[in-house]
């Protein structure tokens, strides 16, 4: 009897993932077979194939790494530093807070900071350099990136970092290991999960960024993203829209599986 009360609890569960998860994906697969003309088709698929788009698709996954490998090298070293702090909780929370904070509304503040007129060129008219062209360029563009994607980096080493035994450190330092020594045989290793974890939360959904490269990045920076919302919304050509969403799905879900298979690996 409980048994089916407990299945009966379920159901708003399974409605709420049928109609707003796979609903949308097989529909949206569903789409990809069509052409604009709404006739079935595979010529998507073998657009998707073409140079222009295996270009896109390969500026796409070169920004998402930039993105994640600034993310790591900023990241991990204030997770260590938040760990050694006094006052954890209270710089967590100083870094969670700007993600309360609405996306577009962030995106528009670093068009003013980053502007002609803006505080950025202001600084560097003050020490001498002059006013600089900083909007609608790549570093614009991952600079704000990073900016955004840095907690999802920050807490998952910040955990790995908290869950590692001090005395594993203390037992490396007694056999003689210099910091460094610790860091790369000990406490790197150790941390590899966080690492991927963050890697994983950064590269996924900078594969698919689309307003920050035409706010920020003044479609200078052309991704899968910018090329799905142009052709769901000015081109209207929602098949060859879908067909780009399917394979960036697709490889998400390869990064998400080949991350995940070396997490449990790593655990064991």
């Amino acid at each position: 009897m409980e048994r089916a009360w407990r299945n009966w609890y379920l159901i708003p569960y399974a409605a709420w993932l049928v109609l707003f998860v796979i609903a949308p994906l097989v529909f949206l697969v569903y789409e990809s077979f069509l052409d604009i003309d709404g006739q079935w088709t595979l010529a998507n698929y073998e657009k998707v194939l073409t140079p222009i788009y295996l270009k896109m698709m390969a500026y796409s996954f070169w920004y998402a790494l930039l993105i994640t490998l600034a993310s790591l090298l900023i990241g991990y070293p204030t997770a260590y530093w938040l760990t050694k702090t006094r006052h954890k909780q209270l710089w967590l929370l100083l870094l969670i807070l700007p993600m309360w904070v609405n996306l577009l509304l962030k995106v528009y503040a670093f068009l003013g900071l980053f502007g002609t007129y803006g505080l950025a060129n202001a600084f560097l008219q003050a020490i001498g350099l002059g006013a600089r062209q900083l909007l609608f360029t790549d570093f614009s563009f991952v600079f704000v990136s990073v900016y955004i994607f840095i907690p999802f980096m920050v807490l998952p080493i910040f955990n790995a970092l908290e869950e590692l035994p001090p005395s594993l450190i203390d037992a490396a330092r007694d056999l003689g290991a210099s910091g460094w020594t610790t860091f790369r045989r000990v406490v790197f290793p150790l941390t590899l999960s966080g690492v991927k974890a963050g890697c994983q939360a950064v590269f996924i959904p900078a594969l698919s960024l689309f307003m920050i490269t035409r706010l920020i990045a003044g479609n200078r920076v052309i991704t899968l993203g910018t090329a799905i919302e142009q052709h769901f919304l000015v081109t209207r050509d929602w098949g060859m829209g879908a067909t780009i969403a399917v394979v960036l799905m697709i490889a998400m879900a390869v990064i998400v599986f080949l991350t995940g298979s070396g997490r449990k690996e790593g655990s064991r």
